[in-house]
Order: structure tokens, then sequence, then C-alpha cells
């Protein structure tokens, strides 16, 4: 598999790591789109939220906790943050592993894009 999340989750690729356990990997983004933008993704490969399965849910509750942890330790948790998850091309998909946008730090409008 030529997955750039899971080399960067198993190390082969450099990326400036901001949290990592047995499950989860957290680091910053390479083209940063607020003061605070941090990717989480699942060790496990998950292309997409549609191949999500019931086996996934554990993984994925753990992602948004590791999420608002590093909210409260960058100190974006009190003004806001925005959580992205892009599904497929049009949507803004370019890297087909599960990954979690933690973006903040500065106001963010709404609707997005």
């Amino acid at each position: 598999m030529d997955c750039l999340f899971c080399k960067i989750s198993a190390n082969e690729i450099p990326a400036t790591v901001v949290f990592e356990n047995e499950r989860v990997v957290a680091f910053e983004d390479i083209h940063p789109q607020a003061p605070t933008h941090v990717q989480i993704i699942p060790r496990k490969h998950i292309a997409t939220t549609l191949d999500l399965g019931p086996e996934d849910r554990s993984v994925v509750g753990e992602i948004f906790e590791v999420a608002a942890q590093i909210a409260r330790d960058r100190g974006v948790a009190d003004d806001g943050f925005r959580l992205v998850v892009n599904t497929n091309t049009a949507a803004g998909q370019t890297v087909y592993h599960l990954h979690l946008h933690l973006i903040g730090g500065r106001s963010l409008g709404w609707p997005p894009g």
C-alpha cells in the first residue's frame, strides 16, 4: 500500500508529530490553513468515512478525544476551533486515509468552501 499517512504513522516519512499512541497519531499539517492545523489519524488504514465499520467506533471516538486535548494544549479550545473530515474528491479529500483536521487560532467563516 502506498499511503502517505500510513507511512507517517510508521515513521517512514518525517512529520512533526504532536501526539501518538498505539492507535492514533497527530501531526502538523504541511500546508496549514490557520495557526493551528493538525491532522489526527488512526494508525489503522481506513480510506474514508464510508469505509468505517463497527470495529472502528472506539478509534473514531479516540480521535475526537485527542483533538479536544490538542485544542486545549494549543490554547484554541476557549475561543473555538473546527474539526473537519473530508470524504472523497468533491469534498476535498486528497489523502485517502481517514483524517480529522483540527483548525484554529483565527476566526473561521461559515459556510466553509
